[in-house]
């Protein structure tokens, strides 16, 4: 039987909050979304220099930076080059994720030092 946990506000809040937090997840969850907008805060990246930098295979890339940018959170921009490069960049939309990848950092670098400290 799976286990129910209560809510401590009402029925319909509860469901509103359970709804943004999956429509949160949907748009920036997995294992790179979070990862390519870090280091795209430090300014836009060519796709290769964002495939070194993330440690992350072409193919995977390709299709997070997609979604990242259907969802309005990175800019594409082809290059006139020879050959053609791509930069991708962040968008203002982008910002409002600001808090959430502060939170995040400081809620990982804590944890990490809690796992080291008692490992």
């Amino acid at each position: 039987m799976k286990k129910k946990y209560a809510c401590t506000l009402d029925e319909e809040t509860c469901g509103k909050t359970k709804m943004a937090i999956q429509d949160t997840l949907d748009v920036v969850g997995g294992k790179w979304k979070l990862v390519l907008l870090s280091i795209l805060r430090g300014g836009k990246r060519r796709f290769k220099e964002l495939s070194r930098e993330a440690e992350i295979s072409p193919r995977i890339l390709s299709k997070e930076l997609h979604e990242l940018e259907m969802n309005g959170l990175v800019s594409r921009t082809v290059c006139d080059t020879r050959p053609v490069t791509v930069e991708y960049a962040l968008t203002p939309y982008s910002e409002t994720l600001s808090e959430v990848l502060n939170a995040m950092n400081r809620w990982g670098q804590q944890h990490r030092k809690r796992i080291l400290e008692n490992g």
